[in-house]
């Protein structure tokens, strides 16, 4: 009977360990800096010792996974708060479920020694976009906030070529840089910019980067267990940033180089060290910024558009 035992500790011993649940996590972008808490959870073991396997996929096109997370062809996606208004007022099947960075990374971008000092210079100039829709609306609002209206400037597509379009002198200023990348990007290459910060312009504080999930499809405890290893993750960064830079860079040969490392500096105090908790203040009046823009039509209740799964 000893023997027996003995025998069955030693298989026990031998056989692997449970089967983690796996989740899909589909990004807004390739691999960067503002996904820190997610490769350092990967890295450091969290999602495992959570009983959590994660496959991130980075996307072909940064539009689809919100709408191939609503298809049921993801469990989880990486999106922002502006986007999570409009995919819901269109009828996508999406629920806020967390948060990644929890402040604005948008900004107003122009030269620093150019000739635009305030915002109301930029009546009668171009200003470069790359996304139409919600660019337009706080753009709009920046400037009604000093006096110009939106037709008195001239506004250019420039795709996704946001600060080389403006160190060219192709327009006067872009909307839609982010000020952890385009200006260290800028800094890099010997020409510096200055930022008009969105949130101090006359636009409502919103997450930049959010998780969103099928409300019909999630599995609300995998989601919470997600979120509590990127939590821990967050803690990680903010005790040791040296140590998490280290674990990030190691994670891909690319992603070690000076734009990386300058944005890392600079994301670092805007990621949510509450992932799962809910500003409801914060969606019901971005929700009525859109409306007023004309963006939506009516407004729809936060209950719609996120949820705390941690009040559940």
């Amino acid at each position: 009977m000893l023997r027996l035992l003995t025998f069955t500790l030693a298989l026990i011993g031998a056989s692997p360990s449970f089967a983690q649940d796996r989740m899909t996590l589909l990004l807004d972008w390739f691999i960067n800096p503002d996904h820190g808490p997610i490769i350092v959870a990967q890295e450091l073991g969290y999602f495992a010792d959570q009983g959590l396997e994660i496959e991130i996929i980075p996307p072909a096109d940064p539009s689809a996974p919100p709408k191939l997370v609503a298809a049921g062809q993801g469990d989880i996606a990486v999106s922002y708060q502006p986007s999570q208004h409009l995919h819901v007022a269109e009828g996508l099947p999406l629920i806020r479920v967390g948060t990644l960075v929890a402040t604005p990374l948008n900004c107003l971008l122009v030269l620093k020694d150019g000739p635009i000092a305030e915002i109301a210079q930029l009546r009668g100039g171009k200003i470069g976009f790359s996304v139409a829709g919600v660019e337009e609306a706080v753009l709009s609002a920046m400037l009604g906030k000093h006096g110009v209206g939106l037709d008195e400037v001239d506004l250019v597509n420039v795709n996704f070529s946001l600060s080389p379009s403006l160190m060219s002198g192709q327009v006067d200023a872009v909307i839609g840089a982010y000020r952890n990348f385009e200006l260290n990007q800028m800094e890099i290459e010997g020409i510096d910019g200055r930022c008009f910060y969105v949130e101090e312009e006359g636009v409502p504080t919103y997450d930049e980067l959010i998780y969103v999930a099928n409300p019909e499809r999630m599995d609300a405890d995998r989601i919470r267990r997600f979120l509590r290893a990127t939590e821990l993750a967050t803690q990680y960064i903010v005790n040791n940033p040296e140590a998490a830079w280290a674990l990030f860079k190691g994670y891909a040969p690319e992603l070690d180089d000076a734009l990386n490392a300058k944005a890392w500096e600079d994301t670092l105090p805007r990621f949510a060290l509450r992932p799962e908790a809910l500003d409801e203040g914060r969606y019901a009046r971005f929700e009525a910024f859109l409306a007023r823009s004309g963006l939506v039509e009516g407004t729809r209740p936060v209950s719609a558009l996120a949820v705390d799964l941690g009040a559940q």
